[in-house]
């Protein structure tokens, strides 16, 4: 029998085994910046846009948030007038507060009933307190929606956005946990002001009240809330600082190098302020040439006694000139006298460098005139007329008066610097009130123009607290001031103890 074969044609090739490809397969830390990059630009997209909580404060409307920070803090804006920064917690987020305006009836509630004053301290602290409890809510809320939110649209996989909600809420809640840890309820009274509010520090009382009613702060911020229709009817002025018979007010200038436009602002700070003294630390010049003379005639017009030591820019010239104007008073070669109540003693620069030369031995020659300095104020001590502030312009001049007397004010460097020296005396470097003059224009930015309002017991001769003025350098127009407290006068410190000088170093 025949054997027949069918071939039976295959309609589908054989399945094949597939090609293996290398895909590459994306980096761990790669999907996690992208996570993190989604998970901050969502927090921050959802506190800007539903994170605000608008608050009523006493009679006064307001709006809370959160902005992200690299320093944190407190900011209070005060519309048109400026604002108020406090260094109330280091977190990488800023509490702003701003001031958008008061309400007419409970402003008007508070004009009838003047007797709900005494209450509205309480009624301002509930305030606030319930506003920031509303404002974490919210803020938390506001985090995970909008990290949730950008999630989905990038990733468009629920799981994914919900992990970037849930690390959007634990990244607010570590911040919360730093700003915590952090808070800072001393920070109110070293406010920093800018704007027209920049001469609020001459609103919170005299040198004597910082130092034993530390809660002033605290009720002023309640009479800055029922003060602030006033604040609004003279923003075209600034008000004025209240004397107090108790706080003697010394300005202290330096380094103004031919700026006719220190005059006006040195004016105005011994008008607002009430000054009793003004203090120049030297290089008031730039050549010290007779020619310049006339620039120093201002200083007559002033309103406040003038105490100046020469500078490494001052001539002798320049010294007899100064010599021969009215009110001021010329220190030199340990000199001392006493002025609005405080006596001072000064030294003037030993070197003379108009073309800021570099003068062999220059070290060494400020050292000895602070030696003399040093021998004339334990001299001054002996003989019972101990001094209250010494006066040099080289710092390097001024740190060897350490231990012969309470403060030493100098100048020199263009920037402002405070400290306490080890044998107890504080060194005070004041910038340039002038703005380092033409020199302003040398840099890439402008040179402030800086000054400061010292606030002396006139009891005790102690330093009791003092105002930092900056204002902006040429072609700006910026202004802060912000206050600070000796160590010994801040609160918990023990008290400050009876007027008497340091105990003297030994002569070199």
């Amino acid at each position: 029998m025949a054997r027949v074969r069918v071939r039976i044609p295959r309609t589908h090739p054989a399945p094949t085994a597939p090609a293996l490809e290398l895909a590459p397969r994306p980096r761990p830390w790669s999907r996690v910046l992208g996570l993190v990059a989604v998970v901050l630009l969502g927090a921050w997209l959802g506190l800007l846009v539903v994170g605000n909580v608008r608050v009523p404060v006493g009679p006064m409307n307001t709006t809370m948030a959160l902005r992200p920070s690299l320093t944190g803090g407190t900011k209070i804006n005060v519309s048109p007038l400026g604002a108020l920064t406090l260094d109330s917690h280091t977190a990488p987020v800023r509490l702003d507060v701003n001031v958008d305006q008061l309400d007419p009836a409970r402003s008007q509630a508070l004009v009838d009933h003047p007797e709900r004053l005494s209450g509205l301290q309480d009624e301002v602290a509930h305030d606030v307190e319930h506003g920031t409890l509303d404002l974490a809510v919210r803020s938390c809320a506001a985090v995970v929606i909008g990290a949730t939110a950008l999630g989905l649209v990038v990733y468009r996989r629920p799981r994914r956005a919900l992990a970037a909600g849930g690390l959007a809420l634990a990244l607010l809640a570590a911040c919360g946990a730093t700003a915590y840890a952090t808070w800072n309820p001393k920070s109110v009274l070293e406010p920093r002001f800018s704007g027209l509010l920049s001469s609020a520090p001459s609103l919170v009382g005299n040198a004597r009240s910082i130092v034993t009613e530390f809660d002033v702060y605290q009720q002023e911020l309640a009479r800055l809330v029922t003060n602030v229709t006033k604040l609004y009817d003279v923003t075209s002025t600034l008000p004025a600082y209240q004397p107090d018979p108790t706080t003697v007010r010394v300005l202290h200038v330096s380094d103004i190098h031919l700026n006719p436009a220190s005059w006006k602002i040195i004016a105005s700070l011994v008008e607002q302020y009430k000054v009793n003294v003004i203090v120049d630390s030297g290089d008031t010049m730039d050549h010290g040439t007779s020619a310049e003379n006339g620039f120093l005639d201002p200083v007559a017009d002033l309103g406040a006694p003038y105490v100046w030591v020469r500078g490494n820019h001052d001539s002798r010239v320049t010294q007899s000139y100064l010599d021969r104007i009215k009110n001021v008073h010329v220190l030199d070669d340990g000199r001392a006298e006493t002025i609005a109540g405080l006596r001072f003693a000064g030294m003037g620069d030993p070197q003379f460098t108009p073309d800021r030369s570099s003068v062999p031995g220059a070290g060494a020659s400020q050292e000895a005139a602070g030696d003399r300095l040093a021998e004339a104020l334990r001299a001054e001590t002996a003989a019972g007329t101990p001094a209250d502030v010494a006066v040099v312009h080289e710092p390097s001049a001024a740190r060897r008066t350490d231990g012969t007397v309470p403060l030493v004010l100098s100048g020199h460097l263009h920037h402002e610097q405070m400290e306490v020296m080890k044998n107890g005396t504080r060194l005070r470097v004041e910038g340039s009130t002038g703005g380092s003059g033409l020199r302003a224009v040398e840099g890439e930015y402008p040179d402030p123009i800086e000054a400061s309002i010292l606030y002396f017991d006139r009891g005790t001769k102690r330093l009791q607290a003092w105002d930092e003025i900056r204002l902006g350098g040429l072609g700006l127009t910026t202004a802060e001031v912000s206050r600070h407290l000796p160590k010994e006068n801040q609160p918990g410190a023990s008290p400050a103890p009876p007027s008497s000088p340091p105990p003297s170093s030994p002569s070199p």
